[in-house]
């Protein structure tokens, strides 16, 4: 488990809630399930992950996946938004191949990424169905 150094991302003196519990700076607060995704690789529970984030901390997220030689793609989004994909080298190079906007994926593209992050099969497989019967649309025709 990473430990943080909380004075080392703060300039100032700490700060209380009025509970008298120090706060936690925004940064380590923003980007806890980021940091537990990776532990989550790293241990072999997933393969691909995909995180939304603020664009932001792009640079800080970049920078640790740099630094654990962990493959990743970055995609912006509206609102200041990425998301962030990364994991094993194969999954990050099959997402490279796929549109930016998760809602111009083909149903077969759709049906892929749910596969490698981990959800449902039979689920996927009812999704799958649906968006090949019109009943769910992504904004992309399928082939």
């Amino acid at each position: 488990m990473r430990i943080y150094n909380i004075s080392a991302y703060r300039n100032t003196q700490p700060t209380f809630n009025k509970s008298g519990i120090e706060r936690i700076p925004e940064e380590i607060a923003d980007l806890r399930v980021f940091h537990h995704h990776i532990y989550e690789f790293k241990k072999g529970i997933r393969n691909l992950i995909l995180t939304t984030e603020k664009s932001k901390y792009e640079n800080i997220i970049k920078t640790r996946l740099n630094n654990e030689n962990i493959d990743y793609v970055i995609n912006e989004i509206p609102g200041d938004k990425i998301n962030v994909f990364f994991g094993a080298k194969q999954c990050v190079d099959v997402v490279k191949t796929f549109s930016t906007k998760l809602n111009e994926l083909s149903a077969e593209q759709d049906f892929i990424l749910g596969i490698m992050l981990g959800y449902d099969r039979v689920k996927q497989c009812e999704r799958y169905m649906k968006i090949r019967n019109g009943d769910i649309h992504l904004g992309k025709k399928t082939s």
